[in-house]
């Protein structure tokens, strides 16, 4: 594969990374192709983990910015090469997310030399995103090369529609097992209905109301719902297990420990036959907006802003004490659809706020 030209209109540059298939798990091509184009930069440093590339400067400037994109996708699905219909990209990762992927590498390419530059960058074009987290390239390079995590703020090119989307919602996702006696439903009475076991903790978590909290002007709305149940036998059987799977999505000024604790008390079981298994549980990213560094991206992108509610990597950042924000085009209703799709407006829009930031003192 050969290198992609990174100074190229960022249209043209996600045109270029869209015709590169790299669903997950096949991520060296594109990886490939990019590493050739970051070796053609002068004076910056270079990575690789795996199919992880890392590039930053070393200019000596006041503050570090990280920019952060996975280069992985979901499975093709006859949506490659790329199509442009009018003023809109369509093609599989046009969204999510290789436009916002495009915006950076054409940022850092085109300032990394720059005089105009007023903060020093690290690039980071990772794998492994839309898989499991065991896979993803963020968590390779916590593991063997944390010093290129460091940095005073850190951006994902996840599609936002061009608005900073700051923070994000914690995630808990609880199996709630209820266990009966089976028998003939003819002979109800001889048996222990699982199923109207559980209906006390379903009808719990339906009754619930979910709080708003606002953090540096952005509102969460937490969630708590039953996203999945499982019972039955027979249609003549009374079922002896039922299970729910309950998932919380809580604001990130909840610990993972306090989310925890505040959802046994929801669900207050104190019944021996039901039990509880957290199958998963991820903090939350708290938005950092007031720290000086973002504030110089909310003021950059004209002070638009909103909360971001589903999970994303920049709870990874968080965790780490860098104020991280989504920041990319596109709508991401269509991240994942077969017409995937980003306006040329939002590529655009995304690159002249983010080299504004990145050159304004």
């Amino acid at each position: 594969m050969s290198a992609l030209d990174l100074t190229a209109d960022p249209i043209d540059l996600t045109a270029a990374l869209i015709d590169i298939e790299s669903p997950s798990h096949h991520e060296r091509v594109i990886a490939d192709a990019i590493e050739a184009s970051l070796q053609a930069i002068d004076g910056v440093d270079i990575r690789r983990i795996g199919n992880t590339l890392m590039a930053r400067t070393h200019r000596g400037l006041p503050t570090r910015v990280i920019l952060a994109g996975h280069i992985d996708t979901v499975p093709i699905a006859g949506n490659v090469p790329h199509r442009l219909a009018g003023d809109t990209l369509h093609g599989c990762g046009a969204v999510d997310m290789k436009s916002g992927l495009a915006v950076y590498l054409h940022a850092f390419a085109t300032l990394a030399n720059s005089p105009e530059l007023r903060r020093d960058l690290t690039l980071i074009c990772y794998e492994g995103e839309e898989v499991a987290s065991e896979y993803n390239g963020l968590g390779f390079i916590e593991r063997e090369a944390p010093e290129w995590l460091a940095g005073d703020v850190a951006l994902l090119g996840e599609p936002s529609g061009a608005v900073i989307e700051a923070g994000c919602q914690g995630s808990i996702r609880a199996i709630v097992t209820a266990r009966g006696t089976r028998a003939h439903s003819a002979r109800a009475w001889l048996g222990d209905n699982a199923v109207h076991r559980l209906s006390a903790v379903v009808a719990r978590v339906a009754a619930y109301q979910p709080r708003r909290v606002t953090i540096d002007g952005c509102e969460y709305r937490e969630g708590l719902n039953v996203v999945r149940l499982g019972a039955g036998v027979a249609n003549n059987t009374i079922p002896d297990e039922a299970t729910a799977t309950i998932n919380f999505r809580f604001a990130p000024d909840r610990s993972v420990d306090e989310a925890l604790s505040h959802l046994n008390e929801v669900l207050a079981i104190d019944d021996e036959l039901i039990s509880v298994e957290i199958d998963d549980a991820v903090p939350g990213a708290l938005p950092g907006l007031s720290q000086p560094a973002a504030a110089g991206l909310v003021a950059a992108t004209g002070g638009r802003f909103r909360a971001k509610f589903g999970w994303t990597d920049v709870a990874r950042f968080s965790t780490l004490g860098i104020p991280a924000v989504n920041y990319g085009p596109g709508d991401p209703g269509y991240a994942h659809k077969i017409d995937e799709q980003c306006p040329v407006s939002d590529i655009d829009d995304v690159f002249r706020a983010l080299r504004g930031y990145l050159t304004e003192a």
